[in-house]
């Protein structure tokens, strides 16, 4: 191996193989890059102990120890809470993370969730089922607010989706100083975060979880919106109050919620939300993409030239 190999790390993501990520990373590194990705946990073992980069979705502190050559690990998830980040810094070792990947395909979950709601595909498609021909009382996208929870890579990719349907759009961020591509942005605040709510007909929470952001959508919140306003929750399920949720949802205090992600997660069989009918949900699966890989590739494609020169201070989306 020589002194720029790349070790892709077996445990892959969204159901595909990382060999897949490997390839995508010989064709965008430069030829004297060496990209390995072992079969077999000895060979992993060995192949560490001279990489100059490891990249793959986790990584155990025993390896990243026994990388002597470590200038980098490339997280290939956009989280990296779980990672051995102590161990990683006392090796001085740089992080980088997946940020920004899942924007095209969350974004377009997002838009088809809301004109599914909009549209009444769920009502159709159980009549359907009934083999019952009744017409409904869809609405439209057109001339609604939509306020997006979070102005990071996906409430970006959201806003720019939304762009083409004659939607009014607010922004809700922790840093509203930083503006973003809404027509108007605001913070994290409860009164702010109580008028953006009152004037929409659809929330999308696209924000991470974080200790300000835990709990942000509860029954307070809930009770602004108006009974025919639906939530999008594409962020993590502890962002709403799940029991304040079903509440509001069962008493027709609001209109319907598409859920990729609850809190419990995964949701127990038994639990309520599986048989609202203003319910739809999906089993976090928003950010699947068969096209993962390669966008994870084009990270570290950009990062290689100051991996190379061993210049660490600037990489694109370094985390640590």
């Amino acid at each position: 191996m020589s002194g720029d190999d790349v070790l892709v790390l077996r445990k892959g993501g969204h159901g595909i193989s990382t060999e897949r990520y490997a390839e995508a990373l010989r064709e965008r590194l430069p030829a004297d890059a060496t990209v390995v990705r072992p079969g077999t946990p000895a060979a992993e073992r060995a192949a560490a102990e001279t990489a100059t980069v490891i990249t793959g979705h986790n990584v155990d502190a025993e390896l990243v120890e026994r990388a002597d050559n470590l200038r980098l690990f490339a997280c290939a998830s956009a989280g990296y809470e779980s990672l051995p980040l102590e161990t990683l810094a006392a090796n001085d070792v740089a992080v980088t993370n997946a940020s920004g990947v899942h924007g095209p395909n969350i974004a377009e979950h997002v838009v088809g969730s809301m004109l599914a709601f909009a549209r009444e595909f769920g009502r159709f498609r159980r009549q359907q089922d009934r083999h019952e021909w009744r017409r409904g009382q869809a609405s439209e996208l057109y001339g609604s607010t939509v306020t997006v929870v979070g102005l990071g890579a996906i409430g970006e990719a959201v806003v720019e989706r939304l762009d083409g349907f004659g939607v009014d759009t607010i922004g809700a961020r922790y840093t509203p100083e930083k503006g973003g591509p809404t027509d108007e942005v605001v913070g994290f605040d409860e009164a702010a975060v109580h008028d953006a709510f009152a004037r929409s007909d659809y929330v999308v929470v696209a924000c991470p979880l974080t200790d300000e952001t835990e709990g942000l959508v509860g029954a307070a919140e809930l009770a602004t919106l108006e009974p025919h306003a639906v939530l999008v929750n594409v962020g993590r399920g502890p962002i709403v109050d799940t029991d304040a949720l079903v509440d509001a949802l069962q008493s027709n205090a609001l209109g319907g919620a598409a859920l990729d992600v609850t809190d419990p997660e995964p949701l127990p069989p038994d639990h309520e939300l599986w048989d609202l009918d203003n319910v739809f949900l999906t089993p976090h699966t928003s950010g699947h993409t068969p096209h993962y890989y390669e966008r994870v590739a084009d990270i570290l494609a950009a990062n290689w030239p100051a991996v190379s020169d061993g210049s660490l201070d600037d990489l694109e989306n370094r985390v640590q």
